[in-house]
């Protein structure tokens, strides 16, 4: 396996803190999901800004390989959920709109998207995930 990039985010303060890149570019004030404060966001967020712009890069990537491109965008929805066993566990809905496709064929490259895109392959087994073809 060859390395091609690495992300470096530090946080400081956990859900009430800052996470910040090492060359400050980016930063973002941390927030508990529910806190409302201008320019912060949360984990939950964060995770569903990066699933969606992953899975739909995921997703680019099978159609042109059938040389079969069209516009697509991914909503991921993340929820928080307090787990008796483990404290607290995150669930993720993600609805899939390809434009200009039949659904079988939408249906088929989310299949095979879900098996390239890194996230998906991460949390597989681990967090439940609901992936839907609009």
């Amino acid at each position: 396996m060859k390395k091609i990039y690495e992300a470096v985010i530090k946080n400081t303060g956990g859900r009430d803190g800052y996470v910040i890149s090492p060359d400050e570019t980016f930063k973002y004030k941390i927030t508990a999901p529910g806190v409302k404060t201008n320019n912060s966001t949360n984990p939950e967020q964060l995770f569903a800004a990066g699933y969606s712009s992953c899975f739909n890069g995921a997703l680019q990537l099978v159609m042109k390989l059938h040389n079969n491109v069209h516009p697509s965008t991914i909503t991921a929805k993340v929820s928080l959920f307090e787990d008796d066993k483990t404290g607290f566990t995150i669930q993720v809905v993600l609805e899939v709109k390809i434009e200009d496709i039949d659904h079988e064929t939408a249906t088929k490259f989310v299949a095979e998207a879900d098996q390239v895109c890194p996230y998906s392959k991460a949390i597989k087994n681990n967090v439940k995930v609901d992936i839907i073809v609009l």
